[in-house]
């Protein structure tokens, strides 16, 4: 019976936020006005068209109440790593809750437990230098260390990159993404996806089946500011997501910080101009850590800051001297370099998104032709 209660619980929740022409702001509204999703759909066609905050097509909607346009959503959830959880539910991040416009439910992919941990968020352009992602890896590796869990979008350029430097050192990350969990955008970020939610998680408030809309992405930057501590600026341009996503912090009395480069590189511009209104200039994670309100094992030896003429391909990979361009898989691959299958994977992950090596079949990479 507990279940069941939970269940049309959820089922209210998710039908509510389905209503055409029915956002965030509505969605609290009603709730203030009816204290649950329940009662919305309970009270009367009388009731709802007189509190004033449903235009016709909501109010047919609800006066329908058609539960097969949640179906997908709870087909979804049936899945052991597949969660979604409501404002109300214990394990909605708390740091969350205090941003002006909280999603209503988070759809959540893989631990739902590290959304309430402390979290850091690094963003940046999805065209970024080399020196742009050698510097979005590196920090997201040593605040890692550090104790923070590294939030970002998994977008292209400095999102993965951030995604990729947490897996690297075994850590968790949080990628807050812009569709439904359902679809994977980018494609190519499949694989990056599914490590980011084995070992920390995805989230979304969109419900399943959302494909990618542009004015989603902007939207869910508040999230990825709003779970986090702090924002991290490693690259972008004066007019671009990430300068969303740095106001949005800003906005929600959040830390905003920025790494600083050469004034001939385009994407410096963003992160300037967020120096000049106040955002603080990094070059070192302990420039992060001791503006942060909480005792974290801060590091003494300073991370190097790459300058826009540094090149991602002096990168280290020890898995490189072992392939070649003929197929060979996973268990050859340990046998061959005896590292673990864990950082074969992570690494084939970081050269697959450089283009160095490829997918040739089931388990089986070769080095990009």
């Amino acid at each position: 019976m507990l279940f069941r209660s939970v269940l049309m619980d959820l089922i209210y929740w998710l039908l509510l936020l389905k209503a055409p022409h029915v956002g965030v702001r509505t969605f609290y509204k009603a709730l203030k006005h009816f204290e649950t999703p329940e009662q919305v759909f309970l009270a009367s066609k009388s009731e709802r068209k007189e509190c004033g905050l449903f235009r016709q097509a909501a109010l047919d909607y609800l006066e329908n109440q058609d539960h097969s346009v949640v179906q997908a959503d709870l087909d979804w959830v049936k899945s052991d790593d597949c969660h979604i959880v409501t404002l109300i539910d214990e394990s909605y991040p708390k740091q969350l809750k205090t941003i002006s416009d909280p999603p209503p439910l988070l759809y959540i992919r893989g631990s739902v437990e590290c959304l309430s941990k402390t979290q850091f968020a690094i963003v940046g352009s999805r065209n970024p230098t080399p020196g742009g992602k050698q510097n979005a890896y590196q920090f997201s590796q040593e605040l890692s260390r550090a104790g923070m869990i590294i939030t970002s979008g998994m977008a292209s350029g400095i999102d993965a990159q951030a995604h990729i430097g947490a897996l690297e050192v075994d850590c968790p990350t949080i990628a807050v993404c812009g569709t439904g969990l359902d679809r994977i955008y980018p494609a190519k970020h499949k694989s990056l996806a599914h490590q980011i939610s084995l070992k920390g998680a995805l989230v979304s408030e969109f419900c399943i089946g959302t494909s990618p809309i542009a004015n989603n992405f902007p939207r869910r930057n508040r999230i990825i500011s709003g779970l986090s501590l702090g924002t991290l600026v490693v690259e972008a341009s004066i007019k671009s997501g990430t300068m969303i996503t740095a106001k949005l912090a800003a906005d929600q009395g959040r830390e905003v910080f920025a790494i600083p480069s050469s004034i001939h590189n385009p994407l410096s511009q963003g992160c300037h101009q967020l120096i000049k209104q106040g955002a603080k200039l990094v070059d070192t994670i302990n420039d992060i850590i001791e503006e942060l309100p909480i005792d974290l094992k801060s590091s003494t030896k300073p991370l190097n800051v790459s300058n826009c003429t540094n090149s991602v391909d002096k990168t280290p990979f020890v898995l490189l001297k072992y392939l070649s361009y003929e197929a060979m898989t996973i268990d050859k691959m340990v046998e061959k370099s005896g590292l673990s299958p864990q950082v074969i994977t992570q690494e084939l992950l970081l050269l697959e998104l450089e283009n160095r090596v490829e997918k040739a079949s089931g388990s089986a990479y070769a080095l990009t032709k």
